[in-house]
């Protein structure tokens, strides 16, 4: 498969610079948007199996073949960061810990918004790096999960773990025993097959985690913000301002979502959410509807602005990062690899759909674009009120005794 997508970089970089670039080039600039999330979706496959087997920290083709294996970093630690910070962090606070990571990422997206503005893509690039370089040197200092050490039986290391993670004077001897009772539970129960995510007791939570990737990027997150600055050309407003506002909010909407997943819990978030871009998606379709109608064009851009920002604001408080969050919540440690893998793929694998077809969908109607974003939110809802539970204050072990069924030995605990 990655030589297939590399072969096909290398397809797209010898048409485009041939005498056909006029033909061949706008198809490339549409393209080229969805090879992050592309690569994502590779990185997805395997985002599982290395979790598992290593712990949880552990010219234009280059500019393709660069954008392509970033995607597949994010595609490996777009699922395995939510787990681990799930699986070491209190469950009174496991929300709160783990939405941290979307407003972090909100920091860095604010940082390339503003950026953009001041320095070309090659310096942004470069800059992109480091991060990595301190994260790659700061892993060398975290403790690895306490759950993940339970499965591969070392019981000694677990009990370090959780004291490093709860301070060396806590009392860990029930969490250690909780965590350690499930783990062998589950692990004499099944093994980690593919198959196993069949079984009717996992049916459940396989479809709630598919489910709301599905939603997170078919309700047009993923369009939204990475054409964000097309949207606005569209509209008539300020590229440049548009972006540089958008930079401002960043940080601020994800600190909304951060105070209140642990205060209002999972389900209000998300379907409040939902129902914010339901609406605004809707409100969005009518400006451009009312645009090609030539009816107040005056405030067509300042309501395309407004609409945008309440958008991203609203998917922001929960569809942005709780899906992320349930999925680590809601697997078990026997089939977290399989299912983990699956969820993490269906959620890439989709954005690069939407990525892709979104320019095709704003030539074809821009209303009619938003009209569809809009009409998915609105099933958002229904999915979410019929099918999503509610995790919060809930410890991992207790959330998946609701979900698939309650252990003699745990409940007698």
């Amino acid at each position: 498969m990655c030589l297939l997508l590399l072969w096909c970089c290398c397809w797209l970089y010898l048409r485009c610079r041939d005498r056909n670039y006029a033909r061949y080039g706008p198809f490339y600039s549409r393209t080229f948007g969805s090879f992050s999330t592309l690569g994502a979706a590779v990185g997805a496959l395997f985002s599982g199996k290395m979790a598992i087997m290593l712990g949880r920290r552990g010219d234009v083709l280059w500019l393709d073949f660069g954008r392509l294996s970033s995607g597949i970093g994010i595609g490996l630690i777009s699922y395995v960061v939510p787990v681990y910070i799930a699986e070491i962090a209190p469950k009174h606070v496991r929300g709160t810990f783990t939405f941290s990571n979307q407003l972090l990422q909100n920091a860095g997206v604010a940082m390339v918004y503003f950026g953009g503005n001041f320095l070309n893509w090659r310096m942004m690039a470069l800059l992109g790096g480091l991060p990595c370089a301190i994260q790659a040197v700061g892993l060398f200092f975290v403790p690895e999960s306490p759950r993940w050490l339970a499965k591969v039986g070392t019981e000694k290391e677990l009990e370090n773990s959780l004291l490093r993670l709860r301070g060396r004077d806590a009392d860990i001897s029930h969490e250690a025993s909780e965590i350690q009772v499930m783990t062998r539970i589950v692990a004499s129960d099944s093994k980690s097959s593919f198959s196993d995510l069949f079984q009717k007791k996992y049916r459940h939570t396989l479809v709630v985690g598919i489910g709301l990737m599905l939603i997170q990027q078919f309700s047009g997150s993923a369009a939204v913000i990475s054409y964000a600055s097309t949207i606005f050309r569209k509209a008539g407003f300020s590229v440049a301002i548009g972006s540089t506002m958008l930079g401002l909010f960043m940080i601020p909407k994800a600190m909304i979502g951060l105070i209140l997943v642990d205060k209002w819990g999972r389900r209000p978030l998300l379907l409040t959410s939902a129902c914010g871009m339901s609406i605004t998606c809707m409100l969005l379709g009518i400006v451009f509807a009312l645009q090609k109608m030539q009816l107040l064009p005056e405030l067509t851009p300042v309501f395309t602005f407004i609409c945008v920002t309440l958008y991203i604001a609203t998917y922001a408080i929960g569809v942005g990062g709780l899906p992320w969050v349930i999925m680590s919540e809601i697997f078990p440690i026997n089939i977290k690899v399989t299912a983990g893998s699956l969820v993490t793929l269906a959620s890439w694998s989709s954005s690069s759909i939407v990525t892709y077809a979104f320019n095709f969908l704003f030539e074809w109607s821009t209303q009619g674009t938003f009209y569809i974003f809009g009409a998915i939110g609105g099933g958002a809802l229904l999915f979410i009120w019929l099918l999503v539970p509610e995790t919060k204050g809930l410890s991992l072990e207790e959330i998946q005794i609701s979900l698939t069924g309650q252990p003699d030995e745990i409940s007698h605990m």
